[in-house]
């Protein structure tokens, strides 16, 4: 017989504290980051606006993983992993800082929150994993609410709503190719050969797209960037410090700093089908977290 799930060192009230509300600050820090490049995609292209934000915190992420992760997290034992996961994530960057030049950043942010669906669809597929018939019927409504949000056939659909469900897609793979990763290698490992692997990749083309930065907004550079790195580092240290299925549902409360940026800075107020949409969405990927974190059942008598 089982014993009853005890709280351990690993998960003490204070512990699961702090993760709780480096989670929360985390996705603000991330929710800035994505507001600040939809403010700096109106005139910069969004690879430009990737590679700066890269290279700015690249001594940042370098400084983390030798406080936090030694010496030993420089090396990587599968660099050919990295390059792909960088091509991913300035694919998936792109799409998605494209999207705001043409949506409201409540309505990219919400189609986005499609990503864990995408990615329990793409483990049964692909992987082998074994999904059940409740979390599949989660990844169906999930996708009727991104129909709900982009209107397809409607006279409010546009086509540039597909770049965030896309964006979602290509990160599901992302986070799933965290599997081609050495386990030896450390998160702050993988944190810092994606940010210096997308620096070296979007330098090779980023010429091509660029456009003179103005002094008065460097400092948006900055804070892109400032405010990516941290906001990454906390959500990484909330699932350290605290379990996945009670920090995980709070990716969700991005929809709220979403909302919030988007009507103090643009005066954006999403549609009531966008918020219905939103709420179908968000609803199903906490389903699918709570089925994939909910304690075992003891065995019958």
């Amino acid at each position: 017989m089982n014993k009853p799930a005890q709280t351990t060192a690993a998960e003490t009230p204070e512990r699961t504290s702090a993760g709780i509300i480096l989670m929360c600050a985390g996705v603000a820090c991330l929710s800035a980051n994505d507001a600040l490049a939809k403010f700096l995609v109106a005139d910069h292209a969004p690879l430009q606006i990737l590679f700066l934000r890269n290279v700015i915190a690249l001594p940042f992420a370098l400084a983390l993983v030798l406080v936090l992760g030694g010496r030993g997290a420089l090396r990587s034992h599968k660099p050919a992993a990295h390059l792909v996961r960088g091509v991913l994530w300035i694919a998936a960057t792109i799409l998605f800082f494209t999207s705001f030049r043409h949506l409201e950043l409540a309505e990219a942010t919400a189609l986005i929150f499609v990503a864990p669906l995408f990615i329990t669809a793409l483990s049964a597929l692909f992987l082998g994993e074994i999904v059940g018939r409740r979390r599949w019927q989660a990844v169906i409504v999930g996708f009727i609410g991104v129909l709900i949000v982009i209107r397809p056939g409607s006279a409010a659909f546009q086509p540039v709503s597909l770049l965030p469900v896309l964006t979602a897609l290509i990160y599901a793979v992302l986070m799933l190719s965290a599997r081609w990763v050495d386990s030896r290698e450390s998160v702050w490992t993988m944190l810092l050969y994606l940010t210096g692997t997308s620096a070296v990749l979007s330098a090779l083309i980023v010429p091509f797209f660029w456009t003179p930065v103005r002094p008065e907004t460097l400092w948006l550079f900055v804070a892109i960037a400032l405010s990516g790195t941290a906001g990454m580092t906390m959500m990484t240290q909330a699932f350290r410090l605290a379990p996945a299925g009670i920090v995980a549902p709070l990716d969700y409360t991005g929809i709220v700093w979403a909302t919030a940026f988007g009507w103090l800075i643009w005066r954006e107020v999403p549609d009531a089908p966008a918020f219905i949409g939103a709420g179908v969405i968000i609803c199903s990927g906490l389903f699918v977290i709570w089925r994939e974190h909910r304690p075992a059942k003891p065995p019958g008598p």
